[in-house]
């Protein structure tokens, strides 16, 4: 029998992938994903009851008190389930929580498997969760993207986050976006609860005394019509999109998707950006967000685009860290070349022993 035959008959353990390494005859086991902790709702908190973890309606039902949003795909799930464990390990009412991933998905067989399997892989590891996936059609987008400084920001999926007005159900209202390479550290809810005066559909942290310039291409700036056309009128600062809270209701009235494709479509022709899905943000909302306070996004830990060097916290509070930037935290620990900061997401990571992740 040839290696392939033997490998076809193995037993499959859940979450468990046996790949036989051909013409060298061994076999490397993907390690499983172990079971969370479970949270439940604070009573001083005076929660709404549980979500119902199987519920496929779970979304739009009144007792959802925080809607997250991220993505979910194989080289980045591990951050993701860190990220999820945090959240509910620092909610006043986890179990009031729902969850919308997006994942990557065409119309094979193939995909289909695989948005399955990575449903399959949060449900183990979070029995009790409220949680809904989403296929996210890669078609959608590839032919808007154009090439940046990092092959990693090039991702269809990374563009998800545009379209969450039109994937999410209609019921959904307010969501938290956060990145797959976040740690939260303090309650969600407070984060969820940001003002968003008058018509304005994005909050997030914003940095007025950065370059703001250094985003966008000389051509870009040296062509008045584009620069004015994209800030005439508004003080633009800069801020990540890893951490967003969204008013998906005024996204749609706005048609701000719609605003986001056609930066890109210019970008196609005449390269104005070099950073992926970051630029055509601050082209449509710069100056037009309400700014939440820092602590709700300390950046860049994953160090800059190119070296991913060590980076330490701004000052101030912090409620959550996010290794944006070239260096992630379970690369650098499974190197044993760790940042001194990454020794805070490993407490998360699913991966580690039972022992390293914390419990209320």
């Amino acid at each position: 029998m040839d290696d392939m035959a033997k490998l076809a008959q193995m037993p499959r353990a859940p979450l468990l992938v046996l790949l036989l390494m051909l013409g060298v005859g061994a076999a490397v086991a993907v390690p499983e994903y172990r079971e969370a902790p479970h949270f439940t709702n604070s009573a001083a908190a005076r929660c709404p009851p549980p979500l119902p973890a199987t519920d496929a309606d779970a979304a739009c039902s009144p007792h959802a008190a925080v809607h997250v949003a991220m993505t979910l795909d194989a080289p980045y799930l591990r951050g993701t389930m860190a990220a999820v464990l945090s959240v509910l390990r620092h909610a006043s009412c986890p179990e009031s929580v729902h969850f919308h991933f997006l994942a990557s998905s065409s119309s094979s067989p193939e995909a289909a498997a695989a948005v399955r399997e990575l449903r399959d892989t949060v449900r183990a590891s979070f029995p009790s969760l409220a949680f809904r996936v989403y296929p996210f059609d890669e078609s959608r987008v590839a032919g808007l993207i154009s090439t940046s400084i990092r092959g990693a920001l090039d991702r269809p999926l990374n563009y998800a986050r545009s379209y969450l007005a039109t994937t999410l159900p209609a019921c959904v209202r307010r969501v938290v976006y956060l990145d797959s390479d976040v740690v939260v550290t303090d309650d969600i809810a407070a984060l969820a609860a940001t003002p968003l005066p008058g018509e304005a559909a994005v909050a997030a942290p914003e940095y007025c005394g950065a370059n703001f310039t250094a985003y966008f291409t000389p051509g870009f700036w040296a062509s008045r019509a584009l620069s004015e056309a994209a800030f005439a009128g508004r003080r633009a600062c800069y801020f990540n999109t890893g951490v967003m809270v969204l008013d998906l209701p005024r996204w749609r009235r706005a048609g701000y998707t719609a605003q986001i494709e056609e930066w890109m479509e210019l970008q196609r022709r005449v390269r104005i950006y070099e950073l992926g899905s970051l630029p055509p943000f601050l082209l449509v909302f710069a100056g037009r967000i309400a700014a939440v306070d820092h602590r709700w996004n300390q950046h860049g830990l994953g160090g800059d685009n190119y070296r991913g060097l060590c980076r330490g916290l701004h000052a101030g509070a912090v409620s959550l860290l996010h290794w944006s930037g070239k260096g992630k935290p379970w690369d650098r620990l499974d190197a044993g070349k760790p940042c001194p900061l990454d020794a805070v997401w490993a407490k998360y990571d699913l991966l580690r022993p039972a022992a390293a992740i914390e419990t209320s």
